[in-house]
């Protein structure tokens, strides 16, 4: 039995009880998997690192760079608690290369044979931002994302999830694509749909690192004044 759990719901921005569903799993000899496609990042704030409580009890994570991290495209992370576990899951043994009965190296833990090096655009990312600087990046896009929340509430829009990210769901009733088409063509910002629990919203996501409170506020009232 897999019980996969979320870190950073990509709509809501929502986390599971890791601490709970972690001690509630293993109890039944489940493995846990961390979805934590941007909101593992969480744990580097001070301030998020609360909806994180417990990550460290699970199995394996899933994380992405080019989403917070702001690095290429497609550099995503996996972190196994059981290094033998994953690699008898995924390595492979062609002939010309296959190992002497042990990990033969980095292939056998990926399904992946060739790629380019995404590690070197995560790792220089890392060393240019540092500890604090990360944990910066993250608590300025939550906050930003609060000031979204908060621009777009006060002219009319409903927010559908508690912003405890830096996601933010808004509705402004029927008519919820069309907006979002226009809001595109219009330029001031990019923003997408989606569907939660039976319903189309504008899904706001802050993530990029150069967004600032002006950027949001002049964001927020294109929004607004092509919702009318």
């Amino acid at each position: 039995m897999i019980v996969c759990l979320q870190a950073g719901n990509v709509n809501t921005g929502a986390c599971d009880d890791l601490r709970a569903a972690c001690e509630a799993a293993h109890a039944h000899r489940a493995w846990v998997h961390v979805d934590g496609a941007f909101g593992l990042w969480a744990a580097a704030n001070p301030a998020t690192a609360p909806l994180l409580d417990g990550v460290e009890l699970a199995d394996s994570w899933a994380c992405d760079g080019h989403k917070w991290l702001n690095v290429p495209y497609d550099s995503g992370f996996v972190f196994c608690a059981r290094p033998d576990v994953h690699a008898e899951a995924i390595a492979y043994r062609a002939a010309y290369l296959a190992g002497a009965g042990e990990l033969a190296g980095l292939g056998d833990l990926t399904l992946e044979s060739s790629r380019r090096a995404r590690g070197f655009a995560v790792w220089a990312a890392l060393r240019e931002l540092g500890r604090d600087g990360v944990a910066e990046l993250v608590d300025r896009c939550c906050r930003l994302a609060r000031r979204f929340a908060a621009r777009l509430a006060d002219g009319g829009a409903e927010i559908a999830n508690d912003v405890v990210l830096n996601q933010v769901l808004v509705s402004f009733g029927d008519g919820t694509d069309e907006l979002v088409r226009k809001v595109q063509e219009d330029g001031t910002c990019w923003l997408g749909g989606t569907t939660w629990r039976g319903r189309r919203y504008l899904r706001i996501s802050v993530s990029n690192w150069s967004t600032t409170e002006a950027d949001v506020d002049r964001s927020a009232a294109a929004i607004l004044r092509l919702a009318q």
